[in-house]
Formats: C-alpha cells, structure tokens, sequence
C-alpha cells in the first residue's frame, strides 16, 4: 500500500471511466502512477514495458507496413520502444480512455513523453482498446495490452473481457495470420495460458527483469509477458 512519503508531491487525481482512482505523483524526476493506493507503473521500474515492444517486435522481425496496437499508453514506455525499432512503413495505434494520463504525458510528463505521441507513424484512439479488438478483422500484426497489472480486470471491472474466451477469440480475429497477442503482467498465470492455447494461441511465457534497483536481502523483481501467436 502506497503513502505519500517526504518529496512526494501529488500532482493530479482521476478516475478510470467505470473503474477505480489513479493518481498521479512526481518525486524529483521520477513519476509513479498509483490505482488507489497500490502503485500501478513507475518510472523507476519500467525495464518490462520496454521489453513488451522489444520482443514482440523482435518477433514480428522483417514484416512491412506493420500495423500494432497498443492497449494503455501509461508512462509510455511500450510506445517509445516501439518506435525505436519499427520502420518508417509501420503504423502504431494506441488506445487510452482515461484523457488525464495523455493530460499527463503532455504536461509534467512532457521530457519523458518526448513527443512520442506526435510522431507521424502514431494515431491516438480516445476509447477502450476493447472496442477496437471487436470491430477489427485481420487487421494489426501485433496487439500489446498493458491495461492492468495482469491477466485480470483490475483497473476497471469491465477489462475483464479482454481476457475471456470470448475477448481472446476477439483478438484471435483482429490479428493477422502470425500476429501476435502479447500480455504484460506482474505475475504468472497458468490458467490465462490455457485460455489462450484454447482459443487456438501458441503460446510463450517470458519472465523478464523488471529493472528494479537492487535491494539487500530481495530477489530480483520480475514481470512477465505472455506472447500469443495466431496460426
């Protein structure tokens, strides 16, 4: 559970559309994004956001014209790796409902935002990612979901269709032949696993550093991505 401690200062407050209250707080350079009280992305901790693009781009390795979806801009972190690596072909959609974090990413986040949601090969969605999935058919190479901390509705109750049967053949359908569904989560989820090999995934489970600063006496954090891949 998170407490404002000295140096922290709370920057703004809002609330995901039908779900819970996300603040937002800066200490010094670093900035933490908290769901209620427990601390839901950081900009200390972020090695695996980056990894999500990393890997699943590194995947997809050679593909033109690209087309990826992105589920949640939070920090950024996904969407600016992404761009590293992708060619001048591909096209990026991001999808954020709550306009307070793009508020947030082009005021006191502005340096670290680093125009990346002006960059020409980026289209900014102000609706649910969900949405998007249902209406598409064949349409993104790669869809990234980084909408909760986990296989889970947690931010909002209703993000639990993503990862149902009925969301999972959702994006089985929005995704091109080999594209690719890839999950972050802060945990394993043996049961999220099978619901993607039933919905015909072959599925990859990655554990990856979470770029925590060491600590005496503590195990390396790890994060963990689920990497779908439609035949």
């Amino acid at each position: 559970m998170w407490e404002l401690e000295d140096g922290d200062e709370l920057i703004d407050t809002c609330r995901v559309p039908d779900g819970a209250r996300l603040r937002l707080v800066r200490n010094g350079e670093d900035f933490v994004i908290l769901l209620d009280r427990n601390e839901l992305m950081s900009t200390d901790v972020c090695a695996s956001e980056v990894q999500l693009a990393e890997m699943t781009c590194a995947r997809l390795a050679g593909r033109s014209n690209l087309q990826m979806l992105i589920g949640g801009y939070g920090l950024g972190f996904t969407l600016r790796a992404a761009l590293e690596v992708l060619d001048e072909t591909a096209h990026v959609t991001v999808a954020e409902i709550v306009p307070e974090i793009v508020k947030w990413a082009r005021g006191p986040m502005a340096v670290l935002t680093a125009g990346c949601l002006d960059d020409s090969r980026v289209q900014l969605v102000h609706d649910d990612v969900a949405m998007l999935i249902d209406a598409a058919r064949n349409a993104y190479d790669t869809i990234l979901l980084d909408v909760d901390n986990g296989p889970e509705g947690l931010t909002r109750a209703l993000n639990g269709w993503l990862y149902s049967p009925d969301g999972l053949q959702a994006a089985a359908r929005a995704l091109r032949p080999g594209g690719i569904l890839a999950v972050w989560s802060a945990f394993q989820d043996p049961a999220f696993v099978e619901l993607l090999e039933h919905a015909g995934f072959t599925v990859d489970v990655a554990s990856v550093d979470a770029g925590e600063e060491p600590r005496e006496g503590r195990k390396p954090l790890h994060h963990v991505i689920f990497f779908a891949t439609k035949a």
